[in-house]
């Protein structure tokens, strides 16, 4: 009887005890620091994390967490977001798992990404399939839009920026016999290399050679030694982010006198190439002394958060978090087809890239730039 007794006491403290958990757990206020995300937007995010793209796609998540910081800390009203964040592992095959993950397990109405054109290409006919808005920040090859109405980019097309370079460049530099290096393993160098040709013939600028690599090569040698003999008045190169300074680089080794312009040169691989930089020629569309709205703000902010000025692609991931939440706040909705229907109304909005608007086919509007380097920054081209 008396054990009987104790079992039936220790049972009634045991209860009482987790009566009182419960209780406290429900009265007690919540840890001060701590932010209930618990109304907040699901929003879906495909990145390189892992891979050949890993550099850049943690500096695009640099640049989402920061636009996400400031719209969650009131700056918009609401709504408030949280990111479900999926790597890609650099590779098509990657970014459609992480878009049918997103999709089906987590539900989301909206995906941001991928980052690369060939990634995008794959994975954006899922987003139309299922109806789900998907935005990707940096793929810029052509008709990548016109996939889905349920799609958009935040870049410029590459016939669009290469229409807007060359006669500026061939302005000043009078080029008439150039040579080409792309990167064949990849969409958007694919695409560029082509946009480039286009222009070419129909401008009657002779291409001497078209030399081709694959992304993850380190060693361009030939295809510059290949170039060097024929002597051309320039030379432009569509390319990755890990291979552009390694080109530079080794061109520099060779004495490769002849500009180079490259595919969205930013200021890391500036920083990379060093000294074999200097010169070089890029169609970007932003830069960290841009007078647009809020630009400033941005670059002091990254600054401070990061310790470095941020590149064009961290701002073109700040900036699509920023165009994503103006589409929810006109739409009153976190319904897919609400959200599309909002983005694709967005005209002339205010962005660090200046007044921004999406065409027909979900493809970004909004003004391009030359730049070159100079003192090893980039400039304006004049």
């Amino acid at each position: 009887m008396k054990s009987f007794m104790l079992i039936m006491a220790i049972a009634t403290l045991i209860v009482g005890l987790s009566a009182c958990e419960r209780i406290s757990e429900i009265t007690q206020p919540a840890t001060p620091g701590v932010e209930d995300k618990s109304d907040a937007i699901s929003i879906g995010v495909v990145l390189p994390l892992m891979g050949h793209l890993a550099s850049a796609g943690e500096l695009m998540k640099h640049g989402f967490d920061l636009a996400l910081g400031e719209i969650n800390d009131g700056r918009l009203g609401s709504p408030q977001f949280k990111f479900i964040i999926e790597d890609d592992a650099s590779t098509p095959e990657g970014a459609v798992a992480a878009f049918n993950k997103l999709i089906h397990e987590d539900g989301v109405s909206v995906i941001l990404g991928p980052a690369s054109s060939s990634a995008t290409e794959a994975a954006f006919p899922i987003a139309g399939k299922n109806r789900v808005v998907a935005i990707s920040p940096t793929a810029g090859k052509r008709g990548l839009g016109a996939i889905s109405d349920f799609v958009f980019r935040i870049p410029l097309a590459t016939d669009v920026v290469v229409a807007k370079g060359i006669p500026v460049t061939y302005a000043k530099l009078g080029y008439q016999r150039v040579a080409t290096m792309y990167d064949e393993t990849d969409g958007f160098s694919t695409d560029r290399d082509a946009a480039l040709q286009e222009v070419f013939t129909a401008a009657g600028i002779e291409v001497l050679t078209t030399e081709l690599f694959r992304s993850g090569d380190t060693d361009f040698s030939l295809q510059l030694a290949r170039i060097q003999g024929l002597n051309p008045d320039a030379i432009f190169v569509s390319a990755l982010p890990p291979e552009k300074p390694l080109i530079l680089v080794q061109a520099d080794a060779l004495g490769i006198s002849a500009p180079f312009i490259v595919s969205s040169l930013t200021n890391v691989e500036v920083a990379a190439a060093g000294a074999a930089a200097e010169g070089a020629i890029t169609f970007i569309d932003w830069l960290p002394t841009d007078d647009t709205p809020g630009n400033q703000a941005f670059v002091k902010a990254y600054s401070a958060t990061y310790g470095t000025e941020p590149n064009a692609f961290v701002a073109a991931s700040y900036a699509t978090v920023y165009i994503l939440a103006e589409a929810i706040r006109n739409a009153h909705s976190t319904d897919s087809a609400a959200i599309r229907d909002a983005l694709s109304n967005i005209m002339d909005f205010d962005t660090i890239f200046g007044k921004f608007s999406f065409n027909a086919d979900g493809d970004a509007v909004y003004a391009p730039g030359v730049l070159i380097v100079k003192d090893g920054t980039l400039q304006p081209f004049e």
